[in-house]
């Protein structure tokens, strides 16, 4: 098996295909979905995880072959900060949730990241009492400030901007500006606040849709925020939102299967809650271009969807050896 040493594999973050679900498509009122998984390390969080550590490494935070990158997670941005940093040459830990799913676990582990697991719920909380994954890499690396960086991706700028210099513009692009309506889960905030405000830039007329997910949710990667609060990232720009919706676990997992069924794409959790919410939202339309975010695909979850009975053992295969639009990640070489 090879291993990722390539620096030349970063430049396949972004440039992520548009899709148009015509199986959902209702009258005048069209569905488009971002594959975030075409990125190299399979997820929206490539982009977030590249932007912090080239500014890390812009100010001089970051020695190559000295520094150790260090991030709480719920999955998605430590396997592209194992991959990013693989690739760069800078050592990784990871601390993530326990309740995060077996094959996150492994791809991490897989990418040469010493992983640290907390009894957080699904997603490291934030507010006091309740982040025990964010006060844990934080404990590792304030005594050894020379060694230890940790982008904090819940306060860091360069989340937002990773989204406000890339996604946003290659979404603008690729509907040739004409969506009405742009929707995305949410967990630190820099997704939606840096496609949002870039959109909104453009039109203001285009409503920004947050989707949180319900209490004691299984969708990983996203955030209740009554449950935990918002983070610091998200409430410096928390105004560009213009509607929020609630995900629940039933109708998150119901779309899942129904995009495996009707567009033969194998989608993660999030990606069916924000499905979902498309089709709440355009409940209430005559005519309407929606845009969504799939942040990951289905690969990493046939764990939780045994759990859930989303999937009998056939017809995960079935969608799986069916599915459109599928990209091999980089870690699938490691």
């Amino acid at each position: 098996m090879t291993t990722i040493a390539r620096p030349e594999i970063i430049s396949q973050i972004g440039n992520t295909p548009l899709v148009e679900l015509d199986s959902f498509a209702a009258g005048r009122v069209k569905f488009f979905a971002k594959l975030e998984w075409h990125n190299p390390f399979g997820s929206v969080k490539d982009r977030a995880a590249y932007w912090m550590v080239k500014e890390a490494e812009k100010k001089g935070m970051l020695k190559r072959d000295k520094s150790i990158i260090i991030e709480p997670t719920s999955g998605n941005t430590g396997i592209a900060l194992a991959g990013i940093s693989k690739a760069l040459g800078y050592k990784v830990e990871i601390v993530i949730p326990d309740k995060v799913s077996d094959e996150t676990k492994k791809i991490l582990r897989r990418l040469g990241a010493a992983v640290h697991e907390t009894s957080d719920d699904l997603c490291p909380r934030v507010g006091a009492g309740t982040d025990q994954s964010i006060a844990l890499a934080k404990a590792i690396s304030k005594p050894r400030p020379d060694i230890y960086y940790m982008p904090n991706q819940y306060e860091n700028d360069a989340n937002f901007l990773a989204h406000y210099e890339s996604t946003g513009p290659e979404i603008w692009k690729q509907t040739d500006g004409e969506l009405t309506h742009f929707l995305t889960g949410c967990g630190t905030g820099g997704t939606i606040t840096g496609i949002g405000t870039f959109l909104k830039e453009k039109n203001e007329k285009i409503k920004i849709v947050a989707i949180q997910a319900q209490k004691n949710h299984l969708l990983q990667g996203m955030r209740n925020f009554e449950e935990s609060a918002m983070p610091e990232l998200f409430l410096r720009r928390q105004k560009v939102v213009d509607e929020w919706l609630t995900a629940t676990n039933e109708d998150s997992f119901r779309l899942v299967k129904e995009l495996a069924v009707k567009e033969r794409l194998l989608v993660g959790p999030s990606s069916g809650s924000v499905m979902a919410s498309m089709v709440k939202v355009a409940e209430n339309l005559e005519r309407g271009n929606l845009v969504g975010i799939f942040a990951d695909d289905g690969t990493k979850f046939k764990s939780l969807y045994d759990q859930q009975g989303v999937f009998t053992d056939t017809e995960y295969y079935d969608a799986l050896k069916n599915a459109k639009n599928l990209s091999e990640p980089a870690y699938a070489f490691v």
